[in-house]
């Protein structure tokens, strides 16, 4: 055990919440949860209404000239229907125990070795917290300037970021209300983005799109994990949101919450990035609707839209996940633990990732950190299936001095193995991180005990 690590404050320790108590709004905490908030259709709406990712269009974009209309269209619904997979999967841990990520991940790394996959899910959350957060910004200058000649990017970044904190501190309470309440309005938003980018340019797309030949090969299926990596850092740490869903949904359910929650907005913002892209070589979203929309009601109904979509996605995937690692390593409250997570999204620099020449630097940060998060994924499924059978001992997940103490070499080697083979196969690096990680990890654990031990 690390001697830097402090013992378990009350808050937890298995058990701490009362079932009888109503959750208070910012009170998370790492305790097991006794208390859930969301039943089946809150569930559904708070995915879909966190799965608005301005990404997907960047990814959309970067298939341009390599897939055609039905290959691109296939390749967003493969990709969505194999992260509903996953999500069900790993997240059947802490649905079933009420437990984060950063908990259940003690029993495959170890209480130090968590920290290995915590900090590999928080990088990737805190950048596309402060590209979004940009993306929202430029949003609400475009509207600000079109409509009161206040022109002001930097102004309305700074705002739009202190707003996005003030809503993280209310916890998975705000986020409920948030997701449920804008679902509605993001759904008949992305039907007209969609119906307006067809309107202007259906007929210029039909024979560029339709007719060209594509690729089935390695660039289609590489295509279904550019839209599958956007989300392979929820499929970590998922535990964080199914300890919030109330008991009683069967697994094929859950997959199916997942995947139809998560597919109609990929499917939307995925395609109108594609097709403006290739009609006018503009991955800039803001540009792209700008394009699309001749109408300034209608455009600057479109750009607020796009401004709040970037809250519902931040507070839900991009600040939960950091804000618990900090939670873990450095002991922080959860309120504490959101406000840093918002600053540091300042220093990722967004405004050069929505260059125009960025959608490729976008794909290649996707298939570059899909490489370390596939392996993570693979250990934990393999834990928690195969070695524990899918039954946890909770107290000595929250036992800092039992059997999970310091670092479990099987979980790092097992980690590296996948790596190399993701990077070796960087096209399809998350796929390709799978079985190699997975495998390596369980022959560790079962057949050389020299190797599974749980180190200083």
């Amino acid at each position: 055990m690390s001697t830097s690590t402090s013992a378990l404050t009350s808050d937890e320790a298995p058990g701490a919440a009362s079932p009888a108590t109503a959750k208070a709004v910012g009170a998370e905490s790492l305790a097991p949860q006794s208390t859930r908030i969301m039943g089946r259709t809150s569930y559904f709406l708070a995915w879909f209404g966190g799965c608005v990712s301005i990404g997907t269009f960047a990814m959309g974009s970067s298939v341009v000239g390599t897939l055609n209309l039905l290959q691109a269209t296939l390749a967003i619904a493969i990709g969505c229907f194999v992260i509903g997979i996953a999500l069900a999967i790993n997240g059947a841990a802490g649905y079933k125990y009420g437990i984060p990520f950063m908990v259940q991940a003690r029993s495959a790394f170890g209480f130090t070795g968590t920290r290995i996959p915590g900090l590999v899910r928080a990088v990737p959350a805190i950048v596309w917290y402060g590209f979004q957060s940009w993306i929202g910004a430029g949003a609400l200058n475009m509207v600000s300037a079109t409509l009161f000649g206040f022109d002001n990017l930097i102004f309305y970044f700074i705002t739009f970021q202190f707003l996005q904190i003030g809503l993280s501190v209310l916890g998975f309470q705000g986020i409920k209300w948030l997701e449920n309440i804008g679902s509605a309005f993001i759904l008949c938003s992305l039907m007209y983005m969609f119906y307006a980018t067809v309107q202007r340019y259906g007929d210029e797309l039909s024979t560029s799109l339709l007719t060209m030949e594509g690729s089935w090969g390695m660039p289609f299926w590489s295509a279904t994990m550019l839209f599958l990596g956007i989300y392979s850092t929820m499929m970590l740490n998922v535990s964080d949101y199914s300890r919030e869903h109330k008991k009683g949904t069967a697994q094929s359910l859950l997959t199916t919450i997942y995947a139809m929650s998560i597919l109609p907005c990929t499917l939307f913002m995925g395609l109108i990035g594609y097709m403006v892209s290739q009609a006018t070589g503009t991955a800039d979203p803001i540009q792209v609707f700008a394009n699309a929309v001749d109408n300034t009601p209608l455009l600057m109904i479109t750009l607020l839209f796009i401004a709040f979509a970037q809250v519902t996605t931040n507070v839900l995937n991009n600040v939960v996940p950091p804000t618990y690692v900090l939670m873990d390593v450095f002991k922080l409250k959860f309120p504490v633990a959101t406000v840093i997570v918002g600053l540091l999204a300042f220093a990722t620099f967004p405004w050069k990732l929505v260059q125009p020449e960025s959608a490729a630097g976008l794909q290649l940060f996707v298939q570059t950190y899909s490489a370390f998060l596939g392996p993570i994924f693979a250990i934990l499924v393999v834990d928690y299936y195969v070695i524990r059978r899918r039954t946890l001992d909770i107290g000595k997940l929250y036992d800092e001095n039992g059997p999970y103490q310091g670092i479990n070499q099987a979980a790092l080697i097992a980690t590296a193995v996948g790596i190399v083979a993701a990077l070796s196969f960087s096209a399809v690096s998350w796929y390709a991180s799978l079985i190699p990680a997975g495998l390596t990890y369980y022959l560790l654990m079962k057949h050389w005990p020299a190797c599974q031990r749980f180190t200083q």
